[in-house]
């Protein structure tokens, strides 16, 4: 097949991107497809707009990637390409919304806020009804980030001032939720819409206080434990949450489920991610290596099924 890899982009999330963009091309010639590159740049269209491929593989992170943006372009041009279409990635971006969604249909999350900012006459406005309505430890975020980008946890009231605007750099919706203190799992989800499976449970122990964006992308800054060292009933419980989550949002092909497991030992969802990172050392990748599956494997299966959903919708 002939294949466009968009990687890269303009998010906070880009040299990510670019680490998922280069395994995602390597896999996918391995493979034999030929593959078309793009550095994906909002201001540079008329490489999507010109484009004559059989499928698009997005590598993209983030802001015009993973909020439904670049899926709606691809869409109104009739490609078909790898993953979650529009509503589901814009619902999975959007943290309060998809928060809604999973305390509504069962799945545990942590008591939260949202604060579109637009709504206040000024941030000054925002941080006094945070400290009105929050007690220490919670946590203080952009609505729509990936990679822990502008997240401030706040342990004392000192702190909720430079926390909010750090988060407000980055969006104009604060999210303000209880701090759940707790061991962190993730688990990634694969298959054709209404068959989906889920792949072992990973638990991440980060070096530093919490899993923030070193950990996630530096070398050695966090340990994955695959399949994570927890009871059965804990993983199957794990595993059906994941699935509903995915099943919830509406997302396609794949994604993975991010978990805190309480002192009770309860799952609180933190979020689902419609375009994990997915470098050869990725956290969707190191569950799939426990179960047979090479890197190599993993994208062509994206592909496959990608391809099985293109053929039913003719």
């Amino acid at each position: 097949m002939k294949i466009a890899v968009l990687y890269g982009g303009v998010s906070g999330e880009r040299e990510v991107s670019l680490s998922t963009g280069k395994g995602v091309i390597q896999a996918l010639e391995n493979r034999g497809h030929e593959v078309v590159s793009i550095d994906f740049n909002p201001s540079h269209l008329n490489e999507l707009l010109q484009l004559n491929v059989d499928l698009v593989f997005i590598a993209l992170h983030g802001r015009y990637g993973e909020d439904g943006k670049i899926q709606g372009l691809l869409d109104m041009l009739e490609i078909p390409y790898v993953g979650s279409g529009v509503l589901a990635s814009a619902l999975a971006m959007d943290k309060a919304k998809s928060k809604q969604i999973f305390s509504k249909e069962g799945i545990h999350t942590a008591d939260s806020q949202a604060y579109p900012i637009q709504q206040f006459t000024n941030i000054d406005e925002v941080i006094q009804r945070i400290k009105a309505e929050f007690t220490a430890p919670f946590v203080v975020k952009p609505n729509q980030e990936g990679s822990t980008l502008g997240l401030t946890i706040v342990k004392d009231s000192g702190q909720i001032d430079e926390a909010v605007k750090f988060a407000a750099a980055s969006d104009s919706v604060i999210l303000v939720e209880d701090f759940v203190k707790g061991r962190e799992v993730t688990v990634p989800v694969i298959g054709k819409q209404g068959e989906e499976e889920a792949l072992p449970v990973i638990e991440i122990i980060p070096k530093s206080e919490y899993y923030d964006y070193d950990s996630k992308y530096k070398p050695g800054g966090s340990e994955h434990i695959v399949p994570a060292k927890i009871s059965d009933e804990l993983t199957k419980q794990l595993q059906e949450d994941a699935v509903k989550a995915h099943q919830l949002l509406g997302c396609k092909t794949y994604s993975r489920v991010d978990f805190i497991i309480d002192g009770n030992n309860r799952p609180i969802i933190l979020e689902v991610n419609t375009l994990p990172g997915m470098t050869p050392t990725s956290l969707f990748p190191d569950s799939a290596k426990v179960i047979g599956w090479s890197y190599d494997d993993l994208i062509d299966r994206f592909v496959s099924l990608s391809t099985q959903e293109k053929k039913q919708t003719m």
